[in-house]
């Protein structure tokens, strides 16, 4: 038996494209793997502790080697509390709109919270970071009201997947698997093409995953 995470990151409910392909996925996925267990992570709905002074001088204690003070104390045992959460599961799936060409903030301060040293990295006596997070594979369904694929022309503006690739690979992820349904403010007809390609994608990628 295995564990997926759903990491849901648009507040849309239905009227999201990439929660609705997502769903689509944990559809399949729970018809194929019945036994396993799936634990859903909206962002909107998630108690996220701020990412303040006190945390940040929590996180450099620890890189520095330095004893936490009282509050910093506290503050680092909410970060460690919601990243041994998200750590525990054998499988993730991701549902992300793209907002102003980039990801939705509480999915940014999501990553604030988890990416801390010692938990999601190691800094090696050279400097080198190491990913924690290994041996672990992860689905992203990708959405966007505009197109940026190689060859539109458009490319630069695209920040939302080239950041949670990165982020992943820098945590430690190397199977890294994507779905992307884009243009969904164009043209009705190419939009309902492309979202019915990624349901189809979705729940062929969910039965071997």
């Amino acid at each position: 038996m295995a564990k997926l995470i759903y990491v849901k990151t648009s507040p849309r409910k239905d009227r999201s494209h990439s929660s609705r392909v997502a769903a689509y996925f944990v559809e399949s996925y729970r018809s194929t793997h019945p036994k396993d267990v799936i634990e859903v992570f909206n962002l909107w709905e998630m108690d996220l502790p701020p990412f303040d002074g006190d945390t940040i001088d929590a996180k450099y204690a620890v890189m520095h080697k330095k004893t936490q003070t009282k509050g910093q104390q506290e503050a680092w045992h909410k970060v460690t509390a919601m990243f041994e959460e998200f750590a525990n599961a054998d499988k993730y799936l991701f549902s992300i709109p793209m907002w102003n060409f980039s990801i939705p903030y509480r999915l940014k301060h999501y990553i604030d919270i988890l990416t801390q040293p010692g938990l999601a990295f190691n800094v090696t006596p050279k400097g080198e970071y190491v990913g924690l997070i290994t041996n672990k594979p992860a689905v992203i369904v990708y959405a966007s009201g505009g197109a940026y694929r190689p060859g539109s022309g458009a490319e630069s503006y695209d920040l939302q997947k080239p950041y949670m690739k990165l982020w992943l690979q820098f945590i430690g992820f190397k199977d890294i698997r994507e779905i992307v349904d884009d243009g969904t403010q164009g043209d009705p007809n190419k939009a309902k093409l492309t979202e019915d390609a990624c349901l189809k994608a979705a729940a062929e990628m969910a039965k071997a995953y």
